[in-house]
């Protein structure tokens, strides 16, 4: 950076370090960021990234995602469709920090890959639209964020956008994300007149040119805003006073107060998760990334300033915290695999303790497998960078690693322990698929065991009365961008059916029953024999075996037996077929021979027992509720609620912001099936929505009905 006259530039430069160099400790972990951007469906994440990119050397041309030349959007179906589909790893450098930046998607469909992104990030940089303000989807990343407690600061992006209203969406973050909203600058202009920001923290202002290669200008305040930022900055302290108790102390002495001084209080609560900074700019004008990237080092958390990583040592079996150090045993998780067609199988993984070198020797705790490291990768998109070592801190892929999974633990095998895997919402929409002819039979299989690896919410199963192939996933464009993948890079042409819900089964009372499985062969025989209590429970707990077997009545070699029994019988249920859930099995009587009885027979009487209660129990259908956002001119409300009332939706709520009204609504998703074109119909194309999952809900009985007797007629 060099200063000369008030004017600061920040130019392209040489990224630091490359090849086998740019993963050595050059940087004390203190100068080490791993940030994820996230944010609503075009709100803007991967122009500030590519823009991020640009400014800090790592990339000499500007991507547009438009033009399809964004190097985060490196996928075929990216660029064609204008969005992100995969989280695309990079690391930059910014003022002797090392930022490890993760471009996450934002279509709903895609939410696991926000899911695992977060699990191994410190920090999150928030990406939201100055119009559209806090939006459907920006609500489910910032659960996600909250669920694994990072660290995050706001960026209020398209500032130069007609209807941009910075206050507006400031509120709307603490109104609809609950978070303690400080904003760190103010606008300079508006809409089309919006040229710069001013830092109240630093109590100066900058002025940015749309032109990238231009430099930024620090400038003095305005004077016919002199007066707004001093009464804006004052805020900013005591609201920082009231929450730091350093800052209160030189608050009360009455003092001046350093900008150090306030920065130093930022990042002790940022870090703590007590505030949210606010930040804003136009990423597709080139103005204020580069006062995002100072925020991003200045007060987004290091792997030092947030809690050493939880663990079970394996060795004693308690929980316990393994530290953030390189003198630590070596422990990792594993978040992403991907089927690189250049490379073969490639698993991204977080280093939390240690150091790690490639051909190294390494413990998967959750498969209790040793496997051997074989390259060790610096990702850059879809581009490799060959590393010799990675340490703690640091994000990196591998290949070598065949029985290796997303949310698998890797560590050092002389001090196993476990990390915390990754959960991940189930599919709501599946859809048949057949082979176009006998050689794409042969190459589905492989295809689609390669996709569901890659991504956990996609799911393959066999109907076994009709002996169809069932795909699974979160929406129609995730099925449809993983059947187009199937065509281009496996070379597989299938014919594809309407897509279908994904109802579930359950059941709503208790129910008793006996198992039998008792088989006589002449010689020796079979002979198994439970009891089974079931019993529902809260929707999404999913399903629970208890074991209460007391006395011997079923020896304890059969009692895993009977849980997969009973976890098999749950796959197809009573009603129609569809999955059992939310039910908890307790197993607490039964009888066995000594000659006859065998796991065989016990997992049998399990299954026997579950199907013959889940039909004693009042058993039901669950239909996915999903939440929609509808963005509409106020004079399409009327019409768009009829619409959903006509559609079984609720509606929750309908905010005004001037001529724009916003319905939210829960409606099933059954019914959603071609609403765009619907919408589009009632607004005259004016009208945008968004869906995201929501729960599952019991299907009135008459709609029941109906698939019951559709899928028994099949």
């Amino acid at each position: 950076m060099v200063t000369t006259a008030g004017i600061k530039t920040q130019r392209p430069k040489k990224a630091v370090g490359t090849g086998n160099n740019i993963m050595t400790r050059t940087f004390p972990l203190d100068k080490l960021r791993n940030i994820g951007i996230i944010a609503h469906i075009d709100a803007g994440k991967t122009t500030v990234t590519e823009r991020i990119l640009f400014y800090t050397g790592r990339t000499y041309k500007v991507g547009e995602v438009d033009e399809g030349t964004a190097v985060m959007d490196w996928m075929a179906q990216e660029r064609e469709r204008g969005i992100t589909i995969t989280a695309a790893a990079t690391t930059c450098h910014w003022q002797e920090h090392r930022i490890n930046i993760i471009d996450t998607p934002g279509h709903v469909d895609f939410t696991a890959e926000v899911e695992r992104s977060l699990r191994v990030l410190d920090g999150g940089v928030v990406v939201l639209d100055a119009v559209a303000g806090v939006e459907a989807q920006s609500e489910t990343v910032w659960r996600q964020a909250d669920r694994y407690g990072v660290p995050r600061i706001c960026f209020i992006n398209k500032m130069d956008r007609v209807g941009a209203d910075f206050q507006h969406t400031v509120s709307m973050i603490e109104e609809r994300l609950r978070a303690k909203a400080i904003p760190l600058q103010m606008p300079w202009g508006e809409e089309s007149q919006f040229k710069g920001v001013i830092d109240l923290v630093g109590n100066r202002a900058w002025l940015f040119s749309d032109d990238v290669n231009a430099p930024r200008v620090e400038s003095p305040i305005p004077e016919e805003k002199r007066e707004e930022v001093d009464s804006q900055r004052q805020s900013l302290i005591e609201q920082l006073a009231e929450n730091d108790d350093q800052l209160m102390l030189l608050y009360v002495e009455g003092g001046e107060i350093q900008s150090s001084q306030i920065k130093a209080a930022i990042r002790r609560l940022t870090s703590a998760n007590r505030i949210v900074p606010v930040l804003c700019g136009s990423a597709l004008k080139n103005k204020g990334i580069q006062t995002l990237l100072d925020a991003i080092v200045d007060y987004l958390p290091s792997p030092l300033d947030v809690p050493p990583v939880n663990v079970i040592d394996l060795q004693t079996g308690e929980a316990n915290v393994r530290q953030t150090s390189d003198e630590a045993p070596f422990s990792a998780l594993a978040f992403k695999v991907v089927a690189d067609p250049f490379m073969g199988r490639l698993v991204y993984f977080r280093v939390y303790s240690g150091k790690i070198k490639a051909g190294m020797q390494v413990l998967n705790s959750s498969k209790g497998r040793k496997e051997r490291l074989g390259r060790l990768i610096l990702m850059h998109a879809n581009r490799r960078e060959e590393i010799e070592e990675t340490d703690t801190g640091s994000i990196a892929a591998t290949l070598g690693l065949k029985d290796t999974f997303t949310g698998d633990t890797l560590c050092d095998p002389a001090h196993p322990v476990l990390l915390e895997a990754i959960r991940f919402p189930e599919p709501v929409l599946s859809m048949v698929v057949e082979p176009k002819s006998k050689a794409d039979q042969d190459k589905l299989g492989e295809a689609m065991n390669k996709l569901s690896e890659e991504d956990p919410t996609f799911k393959v199963r066999t109907d076994k009365e009709t002996g169809q192939t069932l795909i699974s996933g979160m929406g129609e464009l995730h099925l449809e961008v993983l059947i187009d993948r199937m065509l281009r890079e496996f070379n597989v042409k299938v014919n594809v059916g309407k897509p279908q819900v994904a109802y579930k089964e359950t059941i709503t009372v208790p129910a008793e029953i006996e198992g039998r499985f008792i088989r006589q062969f002449g010689g020796r025989g079979q002979y198994g024999h439970v009891w089974l209590r079931l019993e529902p429970v809260e929707r999404g707990s999913g399903f629970r075996f208890v074991d209460r077997i007391r006395g011997g009545d079923v020896p304890k070699e059969y009692i895993p037996a009977v849980e997969a029994g009973v976890r098999e019988a749950l796959e197809t249920g009573v009603v129609a077929g569809y999955p059992i859930v939310d039910i908890k099995a307790t197993l607490f009587d039964g009888s066995f021979h000594e000659v006859d009885s065998s796991e065989l027979a016990f997992k049998m009487a399990g299954s026997i027992a579950l199907k013959d209660g889940v039909r004693k129990a009042n058993p039901v259908l669950l239909e996915p509720i999903m939440k929609l956002e509808v963005v509409m001119p106020a004079e399409f409300l009327g019409d768009v609620i009829g619409d959903l009332n006509s559609k079984r939706g609720h509606v929750e709520g309908i905010e005004t912001h001037g001529e724009t009204s916003v319905v939210h609504a829960l409606v099933p998703l059954a019914e959603t099936f071609g609403y765009a074109t619907i919408l589009r119909s009632l607004s005259q194309g004016r009208a945008t929505y968004s869906l995201e999952f929501n729960c599952y809900r019991e299907l009135p009985a008459s709609l029941a009905g109906q698939i019951e007797v559709k899928v028994r007629g099949k």
